[in-house]
């Protein structure tokens, strides 16, 4: 077998290719969080804190030997836990919804109980031989 026809069969495996889709709609998703927490959360919640820009939020060191500001961006930093926290918690919340589909639905409640199986049916029988003696 060639290395082509190899690698052919390995990229075309079911598991390599919804890698690469999930890989992909979880990068758009990423962008749409960031947009989501940037352009819409981060505005509201700087707005009721009294009109704080986030990314804004930076400590000056002084001066570089060219002149140039040295900030400590820690607004920024502030920004990425934003994000982190929705994607999370949007994670967490598709994840809880998808387990909840798999759960075997409980049984209903006029359906007749399992017939016992034979373990339990043998474990009866020693107890009944026992009570006789």
């Amino acid at each position: 077998m060639s290395i082509g026809s190899e690698f052919k069969e390995f990229a075309m495996k079911g598991n390599v290719v919804d890698l690469a889709v999930g890989v992909i709609v979880g990068a758009a998703f990423g962008k749409i969080v960031s947009s989501l927490v940037g352009d819409v959360i981060t505005p509201i919640l700087g707005k009721a804190i009294g009109g704080v820009n986030f990314t804004d939020l930076a400590v000056s060191l002084g001066l570089d030997p060219k002149g140039a500001p040295v900030l400590v961006k820690y607004g920024v930093f502030l920004q990425s836990i934003f994000d982190f926290m929705i994607i999370a918690f949007v994670l967490f919340l598709a994840l809880r919804g998808i387990n909840k589909l798999k759960k075997p639905a409980p049984p209903a409640a006029d359906a007749p109980p399992p017939p016992p199986t034979r373990q339990e049916v043998l474990l009866e029988e020693i107890r009944n031989a026992l009570v006789k003696r």
